[in-house]
């Protein structure tokens, strides 16, 4: 349908610039009452970690981001959605994940951030290692039971 609103979903190695994904997504839309980011940074696990490595499949990682997205924009009354997501070796403190969900109206904003965000953390195609601060690799990175509970709450009933 014409002016449909359409996900932008990237999955990349490089950084990005929070504020710049923002205006980005709101320049030039007058209808946008509501903005709500999630932006997800490494973190040192008390001076443990080095480093997280992310892998991924290109082109299903992508798509699934995308499908998702697009369920987001099916729910929620938004103007914008940007999705990006990070692979590759990620430093403490460096950004991980970004949502930016834009609406009319902050609650449909917020629940549409949240929907993704507990996906992306629970279901998204990535693999994270951990590097230690001492020199050794870590392992893989297991789901953990609190995301799949969070994320449970966006079942539809009978889907």
């Amino acid at each position: 349908m014409p002016g449909a609103v359409r996900p932008t979903v990237r999955i990349e190695a490089h950084d990005f610039d929070v504020a710049a994904e923002i205006a980005g997504l709101t320049q030039g839309s007058t209808d946008i009452g509501a903005v709500v980011t999630f932006s997800g940074l490494c973190r040192d696990e008390q001076g443990a970690l080095s480093a997280l490595e992310l892998e991924h499949y290109p082109g299903m990682a992508e798509a699934e981001i995308g499908r998702i997205a697009a369920e987001a924009i099916e729910r929620w009354p938004l103007q914008g959605l940007t999705v990006i997501h990070r692979h590759g070796r990620i430093a403490p403190g460096e950004n991980i994940v970004l949502v930016v969900a834009a609406s009319a109206h902050r609650q449909a904003a917020f629940e549409a951030a949240n929907f993704l965000m507990d996906y992306l953390k629970s279901r998204a195609p990535f693999w994270k290692k951990e590097h230690h601060a001492d020199g050794s690799e870590g392992g893989w990175v297991e789901a953990k039971e609190a995301d799949d509970e969070a994320a449970s709450r966006w079942t539809k009933p009978g889907g």
